[in-house]
């Protein structure tokens, strides 16, 4: 869950390409709270490319916080922005 300026930045699209570089499978939406909350499954090292991403986003995003849930994975395949 990722927290602060972070809906109309392409902060969904920025994770889309990245997860799609590293290949890493899940999915990325924005929630009504104005956070953006997503799923990444893939290499460890890989995944937490996309964490520490997420931690400053793409330009114009504002990241205040992010929170970081270990889960059973979804089987995901490829990344989706919903």
């Amino acid at each position: 869950m990722i927290h602060g300026q972070v809906q109309g930045v392409f902060f969904r699209d920025s994770l889309r390409r990245l997860a799609e570089q590293h290949e890493v499978s899940g999915w990325a939406r924005n929630t009504a709270e104005g956070t953006v909350e997503a799923i990444f499954e893939g290499e460890p090292a890989a995944v937490e490319r996309l964490v520490d991403f997420s931690r400053s986003g793409p330009a114009d995003a504002q990241v205040e916080s992010v929170e970081v849930f270990e889960e059973e994975p979804e089987n995901a395949s490829g990344f989706v922005v919903r």
